[in-house]
């Protein structure tokens, strides 16, 4: 298996035609044909469904995608670590969480830009269970996860102990506004909350089991668009950071109430792999985020986000 062999492959996906793809890759057809057999002749699997449409990725096809372009980036990151001068350059690719991304994503793409303008930094928004797969395999360089325990394959530095609140419509009848309300309480109302594997809804689980109690009528969304739609349209509440919907809140659309008895919280982790060294450009980065989450928690601009304390 050859690397140019990897590079065809994830370009006629990309691309969705092998005439495109030759096109792009300043390669004859034919040529582009006969490595492409080869190497499904190599995996014993056909990787393409052919049409007069175009290609498509067999179940083969996607599994081997995924794998070829972390393999690539992982040369291209390696040929950069070798190239690069004092001056840090080249591509950084980082993941943030949904609920993480409205409250570091801006500031860390303008740090970056004033302060390192030859690292291109690639933000990529995802499932917190895909970010933490992707930084496995080499597809992003860091990502921002939580501290659920799990983390040990990675190499971690803290960024912020940020507060989750009970966010409701401005309306919402059961709470009054500026009310702090007990986690039972919350509890007993309907929840819009993502799925196990994903997002905040481990850490409640587990505070919530700690103190005794069940997380019970749950409606489970994973994108938090669609969740902020549910609690606009009278389908529940849901316990989250206040950054995602910060806008709500002070248009007066929503409201968050602070949760006690117990409070719940989450620590927010910047993570590289264990594995895959970081080039100068993604170790630069890394420092970086490091100094804007800093800034933003003693800003404010990072709601019910403090800096992480120290271990005794």
């Amino acid at each position: 298996m050859e690397l140019r062999q990897l590079r065809y492959f994830v370009a006629i996906v990309d691309h969705g035609s092998l005439s495109r793809a030759a096109l792009v890759l300043h390669v004859a057809q034919p040529a582009l044909t006969q490595q492409l057999r080869q190497l499904e002749d190599e995996l014993g699997a056909q990787l393409l469904h052919r049409s007069a449409q175009g290609v498509v990725s067999t179940d083969a096809g996607k599994v081997f995608y995924e794998h070829a372009q972390a393999i690539l980036k992982q040369v291209a990151d390696a040929r950069s670590a070798v190239t690069q001068s004092a001056r840090p350059s080249g591509s950084v690719t980082m993941g943030l969480p949904h609920s993480i991304s409205a409250a570091l994503a801006l500031p860390l793409l303008t740090a970056a830009r004033e302060q390192y303008p030859d690292i291109t930094l690639q933000l990529t928004e995802e499932l917190t269970g895909n970010l933490a797969e992707q930084l496995k395999s080499g597809r992003v360089n860091l990502a921002v996860l939580f501290d659920d325990g799990q983390l040990t394959p990675f190499n971690t530095t803290p960024l912020a102990e940020e507060a989750l609140s009970y966010i409701c419509r401005a309306d919402f009848p059961v709470f009054e506004r500026g009310q702090s309300i007990k986690l039972k309480q919350a509890l007993q109302t309907t929840l819009i909350l993502p799925g196990l594997q994903h997002g905040v809804r481990p850490r409640i689980e587990a505070v919530a089991r700690a103190a005794g109690l069940v997380v019970g009528n749950v409606i489970e969304i994973n994108s938090i668009a669609i969740l902020k739609s549910a609690i606009m349209a009278g389908m529940g509440a849901t316990i989250l950071p206040v950054a995602p919907v910060l806008p709500e809140i002070e248009r007066g659309a929503m409201r968050a109430h602070n949760v006690e008895n117990p409070s719940i919280s989450r620590t927010v982790v910047l993570c590289a792999s264990r594995n895959i060294p970081l080039t100068n450009a993604a170790n630069a980065i890394s420092a970086l985020a490091q100094q804007v989450a800093a800034d933003l928690c003693a800003s404010g601009a990072w709601p019910g986000a403090a800096p992480v304390k120290p271990a005794a």
